[in-house]
């Protein structure tokens, strides 16, 4: 087989590398790769060092589709290949100018005027080139909305559609199904079988096994930064990520008192409909909460999922003309959106995508005291001891003046997960909390979780798309079609 991909003796110039040793790897021409590992374990920082994003300290990097090869003394003055193309998390900084933007403006219809539509990306002669790739990822679906109004999944598709337009010839996607619902997982899956070869050649990163597309031929497994396997995937056998049997213990009491009061009421709707302009989404959503309940929010991509919670966390400027009470108070009677967010505990992949704030990673959890984008606040040491405490709780105890905009996705996931829970929260809101997590660390997130609702009066509303992430103590389900 032909040579596509080959390190050599590779270590790249990263400052706090995650590899403890020269990377020797090869891909030939027609295989399909998946890059497993642990969260924190490289998979990114291997991709990056794919596509040529590194200097080198030595070792080289050969290319059988460009003259660009590099290694040694070159490699100063290289640039990344074109034909390799990254699809991650954040790559929609790439599509366009999102990063002064801020999370509740994609729900401000003023403000979100401002943000292109998903048609201007694609000019009319690409259009008709990727129409087969438009009608699997239902692009044709989102094709009149702004980018700053999509969902999670809506955008991974859409970024999916964006690099085949430059025609690469490696396509590497790090984390493929995060925040897509069942169906676009299928569709997407065999969307990757159908791309397999025609000149294209394919590497994803993953968190865990159940995670790999089933177009994969071979597997590469980072553990303790080095490569733990590298090989055909019928002989793969990850042991590397059994989980930890010992319940997870935490004592709730070091946690400052979270509100209370005597309404049993959390949250009631009445005949909400969810639009964007003049386009309706989903209308006649009745849901009442009561304190203590928890509940599962389900629905397909673009169902309105996010929208709908951001009129519980008083995000959404058009909560105030809806029929809704949140803690036994119509919205708009005085009542300023702090009140709201105080008694609350959230996290969600948008906001992922736009806490783009460079402080500590304790900073970014001990955040959550005060619901904001960046830590402004003098936190008390009663505070401080709470975030460090889920720090350690997770595992990421090492990440604590690390700088978040410096760790990995998964990494980021935890902290934000942590900042969600680190005031007790009366209500705990988590919007697909899981994404991008290995087993272990969802394992370990899905006890806290639980043991979260053990207590008295804790209310939560949990949102995935996989049902083997539902806590066990969910009891009541809402559906949106």
């Amino acid at each position: 087989m032909k040579p596509f991909i080959s390190l050599q003796n590779v270590e790249p110039l990263i400052y706090d590398s995650p590899f403890r040793a020269p990377l020797n790897w090869e891909m030939n021409e027609g295989e399909v790769w998946s890059i497993i590992g642990r969260n924190g374990s490289g998979k990114s920082f291997f991709a990056k060092v794919l596509a040529g994003e590194y200097n080198l300290r030595q070792g080289k990097i050969t290319y059988s589709f460009d003259r660009d090869n590099f290694g040694d003394e070159k490699s100063e003055n290289v640039s990344p290949p074109k034909a390799v193309k990254i699809i991650t998390f954040n790559s929609v900084f790439s599509v366009t100018d999102f990063k002064g933007s801020y999370y509740q403006q994609r729900f401000n219809s003023t403000e979100n005027e401002l943000s292109p539509l998903v048609s201007d990306l694609f000019p009319e002669n690409v259009q008709l080139e990727l129409k087969p790739v438009f009608d699997i990822l239902n692009i044709e679906k989102i094709w009149s909305r702004r980018l700053m109004q999509l969902s999670s999944g809506e955008l991974r598709k859409l970024l999916i559609a964006k690099a085949l337009k430059d025609q690469p010839r490696l396509l590497v996607l790090d984390h493929p199904f995060s925040g897509l619902d069942e169906t676009s997982r299928r569709q997407l899956d065999e969307f990757f079988y159908a791309l397999k070869g025609n000149g294209l050649q394919l590497i994803f990163i993953v968190p865990s096994r159940t995670e790999i597309p089933m177009c994969t031929t071979n597997v590469l497994q980072l553990k303790n930064g080095q490569i733990a396997f590298s090989g055909n995937i019928s002989s793969f056998s990850d042991n590397s990520q059994s989980l930890t049997k010992e319940p997870l213990t935490i004592d709730w009491q070091i946690f400052p008192a979270s509100i209370t009061d005597s309404n049993e009421e959390v949250v009631n709707m009445n005949d909400i409909e969810i639009s964007y302009g003049n386009r309706i989404i989903n209308s006649h959503i009745n849901w009442h909460i009561r304190k203590g309940e928890k509940w599962a929010l389900l629905g397909p991509n673009g169902s309105g999922k996010s929208t709908l919670l951001s009129y519980i966390f008083a995000d959404h400027p058009q909560a105030y003309s809806k029929d809704l009470r949140l803690f036994g108070r119509k919205r708009g009677t005085g009542e300023s959106i702090w009140d709201i967010k105080k008694r609350i505990g959230f996290t969600s992949s948008e906001m992922h995508l736009y806490y783009r704030q460079n402080v500590s990673c304790l900073k970014v959890i001990a955040s959550g005291f005060f619901d904001t984008i960046g830590l402004f606040r003098q936190c008390s040491e009663e505070q401080m001891n709470v975030a460090d405490y889920l720090m350690n709780l997770l595992q990421i105890g090492h990440l604590k003046e690390r700088s978040f905009l410096n760790i990995s996705s998964g990494e980021q996931r935890l902290v934000l997960f942590a900042r969600a829970l680190v005031k007790n929260p009366e209500l705990l809101i988590l919007d697909e909390p899981f994404h991008g997590l290995d087993d272990e660390n969802k394992n370990r997130c899905l006890q806290m979780v639980t043991s979260y609702c053990s207590q008295k009066d804790k209310t939560l509303i949990f949102v995935t798309h996989q049902k083997e992430e539902i806590p066990t103590n969910i009891e009541h389900y809402l559906m949106l079609n």
